[in-house]
């Protein structure tokens, strides 16, 4: 009697552990994402987007990087796909965002 519950509850069980491990997953990168957002940030903040570009490459391997200036304040977006179950569920797109002020250059009055 209980083998019949269990294989009727199995197919759901198995839906339910790939919806979290999905999440995990998903999670997992807008963490290094966010890591890699703040990092091209603070160093196009400092005048060097060439450096900021390639922190952001390491923090997130594959992941595009887009620098923009706006006031005093640099924007750093870094968007990548994740690609879940590697490849056989859609692939979700994974943005985040990190603001940086533009830091004075040595020598110029405050």
């Amino acid at each position: 009697m209980v083998t019949a519950e269990l294989a009727a509850c199995l197919p759901v069980l198995v839906l339910v552990l790939a919806v979290a491990l999905t999440a995990v997953s998903v999670v997992a990168a807008r963490v290094r994402l966010q890591d890699a957002a703040r990092e091209a940030a603070r160093a196009a903040g400092r005048g060097d987007p060439a450096v900021a570009r390639r922190l952001a490459a390491r923090e997130a391997p594959g992941a595009a990087v887009q620098l923009s200036t706006s006031g005093g304040a640099v924007v750093a977006v870094v968007q990548r796909r994740v690609h879940p179950f590697g490849g056989w569920l859609p692939a979700i797109t994974v943005t985040e965002r990190a603001v940086a002020a533009v830091e004075p250059k040595s020598g110029s009055p405050p």
